[in-house]
């Protein structure tokens, strides 16, 4: 009988043992709950769009955010085609250069004051749509917010690149170059809603950022810079 309870206590002991170097070498693994609360759900989707605007907007503030970056460069209005291939063929090319590289200065100088816009919209979004997009495509919460707040988004930033087309000349530039265009003899008169053809392009290459940062945080765990990010993300990337 002796034997027998020595024999128990000792295998109690060597399990105990086992248990304290599985619990050393990882601390918490038997105890951690890693499944998100629905609050961490919320915060941590919409965390990883805030990072994701706020780098987009570090990156497209820069001076030749947009000017040297082709992808989102933004070009002469193309309403307005006829008028730099016209403007060009008689030597007026520089005026048409002018223009392009004053209206990507008003979105670099502007793209700062979409900011907060962008972060109201994510916020606003329902805890019902956090859920369903967590367990979208790769770029599901970026889609979902620029179909539902694109339009806003650019009425709203308007009046700043308004203003800020005014301080980098682009208004001026533009008035000067549609004014020699219309004195051409035979030629159509052009219109063009200046700040409302810059607003849709600098708000476009916002959400383009924010698509990559998002696709980047679903696809590479180094990119989940907080434990919110890890624990809402992992979660979501096992089921």
């Amino acid at each position: 009988m002796k034997s027998i309870l020595s024999l128990t206590v000792l295998s109690l002991l060597l399990q105990c043992g086992n248990l304290n170097e599985i619990l050393e070498q990882s601390p918490g693994v038997l105890f951690e709950d890693t499944t998100p609360t629905d609050i961490e759900i919320n915060k941590g989707l919409k965390a990883a769009l805030e990072v994701g605007i706020n780098k987009g907007v570090s990156k497209l503030s820069a001076q030749n955010g947009f000017l040297e970056n082709p992808e989102i460069k933004i070009p002469f209005p193309k309403d307005a085609e006829k008028v730099a291939e016209t403007l060009k063929d008689i030597g007026l090319g520089s005026k048409v250069d002018e223009v392009v590289t004053s209206l990507n200065r008003a979105a670099e100088n502007a793209v700062q004051k979409a900011l907060p816009l962008f972060k109201n919209a994510i916020y606003d979004m329902s805890f019902s749509d956090v859920k369903t997009i967590l367990f979208g495509n790769d770029t599901a919460a970026t889609a979902y917010l620029k179909r539902k707040t694109r339009n806003d988004l650019i009425q709203t930033f308007k009046p700043d690149i308004q203003k800020s087309l005014d301080q980098v000349n682009a208004t001026k530039h533009w008035e000067g170059v549609m004014s020699t265009y219309n004195k051409i003899p035979l030629v159509n008169k052009v219109e063009t809603d200046l700040s409302t053809y810059v607003s849709k392009k600098a708000i476009n290459a916002l959400f383009l950022e924010v698509r990559k940062q998002e696709a980047s945080i679903r696809e590479n765990p180094l990119e989940r810079t907080t434990d919110l990010l890890k624990k809402v993300f992992n979660y979501a990337e096992n089921q």
